[in-house]
């Protein structure tokens, strides 16, 4: 199929197609004398392969590294190690921010609390 039906059928533009390609992520079956791509099932899979490691939140960069792993072991564990391992460094980025967020609430609250109070003083005498 060509670039166009290809990325219909894999629910994103023909751009994204073309970006992909530039990261490594993905290559057409075959191209044409003319520069037509051409793209198989194979290659649709993989794309569909792209966009679920995209919803499960790994960037492209991350996502480059998963791919090979696949073709190196047919078997899928590695790759799935890979996944877990980056998933696991985004859980532990995530807690951090909201230990962050938790803390600069705090920090929020005590200086409401602290002006509220001088507010109060200053209107109560």
């Amino acid at each position: 199929m060509r670039i166009g039906e290809f990325a219909e059928r894999a629910g994103v533009t023909p751009r994204t197609v073309r970006y992909y390609e530039s990261l490594g992520l993905l290559g057409p079956s075959e191209r044409e004398g003319a520069g037509f791509r051409y793209y198989t099932d194979v290659e649709l899979a993989i794309l569909q392969k792209i966009n679920s490691y995209k919803a499960l939140g790994l960037s492209l960069e991350e996502i480059a590294v998963v791919l090979p792993l696949y073709s190196e072991d047919p078997t899928g564990v590695q790759g799935k190690r890979k996944i877990v391992e980056i998933l696991k460094a985004h859980l532990r980025e995530a807690d951090d921010k909201i230990e962050s967020l938790h803390q600069f609430r705090s920090e929020l609250q005590a200086n409401i609390d602290r002006i509220q109070q001088w507010i109060n003083a200053r209107t109560e005498s």
